[in-house]
């Protein structure tokens, strides 16, 4: 009954946000949430490319699909690499339509704990990949009408996490770089919208990794001990999936700069 039922969300879904004849590029795709993001795309009929470092992994990820879709390896840190994924693109299947920035790592650690390497590393990863991937992708869209672009930030660069120095650092310069980047689109009268979303927690193979490096109680383990959360319960990827979705598609058409938080409230004060 369960799988008839998420079928039919599926065929509800892509009635209302037809990505029919657009091509879409989601880095760090070989899993997780951008694995979820590109089957949702695929599902709604759009052509995929997904980016990642690990290029097998890409390859078999796109092979997964439902969908005309390639796998390329990218680093997203290496603007030669995004450059070489957007021709890529085009080569295969047309110029980008849908960008999604979603490439990310984790460097767990405090202020006073964390090394300056493990500061580069993810400051690196998080805000030049997604300045590399946006502006190139802006690029290609300002020359052929317009597109969205859609950049993968976090709660934790809203309301920060103490073990996530840097992770929280970058992620709030991803969605103050996705307003100017916003901003300047739309005063330049370009068709291109960019926003970000912010996902609390997610079951997603990055955060299982955590489990092994935090003390009983922290973050993120007490996420689903929490009686002040509603469902109680880590997103799962495909919650993401379906905002992304949404945000990719027509009926976000007047949604410019936002920042999308999708945390069940967690940040709402609750008595």
């Amino acid at each position: 009954m369960l799988a008839e039922a998420d079928d039919h969300v599926v065929a509800f879904l892509s009635q209302i946000h037809n990505l029919s004849g657009r091509t879409a590029v989601i880095t760090g795709g070989a899993q997780g949430i951008g694995l979820a993001i590109a089957t949702r795309f695929a599902d709604n009929g759009a052509r995929i490319v997904i980016g990642d470092l690990d290029e097998a992994k890409a390859k078999e990820a796109a092979a997964s699909l439902k969908a005309d879709a390639i796998g390329v390896g990218c680093d997203v840190a290496s603007d030669a690499d995004v450059v070489g994924l957007l021709e890529a693109t085009t080569a295969a299947f047309g110029p980008v339509n849908v960008m999604v920035n979603n490439a990310g790592i984790t460097r767990d650690a405090t202020m006073r704990k964390m090394t300056e390497q493990q500061f580069d590393d993810v400051i690196t990863v998080h805000l030049r990949g997604c300045w590399n991937g946006t502006r190139r992708a802006a690029g290609i869209m300002r020359e052929t009408g317009g597109g969205s672009i859609i950049n993968m930030s976090s709660m934790a660069g809203i309301g920060g996490v103490s073990s996530f120095c840097a992770y929280s650092a970058s992620k709030g310069a991803v969605a103050a770089m996705t307003r100017s980047i916003a901003a300047h689109c739309r005063s330049k009268g370009y068709k291109i919208r960019c926003n970000s979303i912010h996902p609390d927690g997610i079951k997603t193979p990055m955060v299982a990794g955590l489990h092994t490096t935090l003390k009983p109680g922290q973050m993120p383990s007490v996420r689903e001990k929490d009686p002040k959360q509603v469902m109680a319960r880590f997103a799962e990827p495909q919650d993401i999936a379906n905002l992304v979705l949404f945000l990719a598609s027509d009926e976000s058409r007047f949604i410019q700069g936002a920042e999308m938080r999708i945390d069940n409230g967690y940040l709402m004060w609750a008595d």
